[in-house]
């Protein structure tokens, strides 16, 4: 096993999903042994849906590198309307007229949040702290300072205007970019406030909806004996630089013995991470480059 990707609905949570999919495959084992170590690559609000990287077994070592891939969105704005939680599911704040907005109005608003920005992470997320996530001063009615943070939006697209009030986008980011957060900066930068009323998320690194399967799917497809789309670990990491090396040196990294950098990644790869194979493509390990120009191994994969 290792990755499934799944077409998240709108509704449950990221991790009642991976109870969901944990029973599925359960039974497609005839409910023998224990259950799979099951991770995800990246939430998904309970209002999303799309593209979540469940990761089973040995894949589970891949989810850092999945959270750190870019990631790709289909987005609702609706203008006029702020809510406390930057999207539909919060209580609403202030109303305003939208006025004479149009396209090419959010078109030329549109220009400012494309490229590296900032963005400050709304009080409703899980980022922690002092040790406890945002969300739980938010709902006890506490705003905590939060320093900005740098994301890079690489494509942002009007796709849609939807009079009198809503904007159909297409976002492509980095890690760590809140599509809340920006659909409510879009709003302020017009002057009349808005909020995220859909979020649909169409990739994810190297994944994409056309490989995900639904909850119901993944289970007919057990309830069938059929073998689910699992997708390999190299495919899972294919957003990544890779190389390929011998025997010797791949004893070496499941070792953990030092090496130079050099040793092992071709002089037009300056830093990681870098994925590193044995023919044909099996992953033995990620790795990265120290400052002193020395191995970091990440992860080593068991290829036993």
């Amino acid at each position: 096993m290792s990755v499934l990707v799944v077409d998240k609905p709108v509704g449950p949570t990221s991790f009642a999903v991976l109870r969901r999919v944990r029973r599925a495959l359960m039974r497609a084992a005839g409910g023998a042994g224990r259950a799979p170590k099951l991770g995800h690559g990246g939430t998904l609000d309970p209002m999303a849906s799309g593209v979540l990287p469940v990761c089973v077994g040995e894949a589970t070592k891949v989810i850092p590198f999945l959270l750190d891939a870019d990631k790709e969105y289909l987005a609702v704005v609706r203008f006029g309307v702020e809510t406390d939680t930057l999207d539909a599911t919060g209580r609403v704040v202030s109303e305003k007229p939208v006025g004479e907005l149009d396209a090419t109005r959010i078109e030329a608003a549109l220009v400012g949040f494309r490229g590296e920005i900032e963005q400050v992470p709304p009080m409703f997320s899980a980022l922690k702290h002092q040790g406890r996530p945002l969300y739980r001063y938010a709902r006890a009615g506490q705003t905590i300072a939060r320093a900005p943070r740098r994301v890079k939006v690489h494509d942002l697209s009007l796709l849609e205007w939807e009079p009198p009030d809503r904007a159909r986008l297409r976002i492509r980011c980095s890690k760590g970019t809140y599509i809340r957060s920006l659909a409510a900066d879009l709003g302020g930068q017009l002057g009349v406030g808005a909020h995220l009323t859909e979020l649909r998320r169409t990739a994810s690194g190297p994944f994409a909806l056309a490989q995900a399967l639904s909850l119901d799917d993944i289970d007919a497809w057990v309830n069938e004996g059929r073998d689910l789309p699992f997708v390999s670990l190299r495919d899972s990491l294919a957003h990544l630089a890779a190389v390929t090396v011998g025997d010797a040196l791949a004893v070496r990294l499941a070792r953990g013995q030092a090496m130079r950098w050099d040793e092992i990644a071709p002089a037009t790869v300056e830093r990681g991470p870098l994925c590193v194979l044995l023919p044909p493509d099996v992953v033995i390990a990620v790795v990265d480059r120290t400052t002193e120009g020395a191995v970091r191994i990440l992860r080593v994969f068991n290829v036993g």
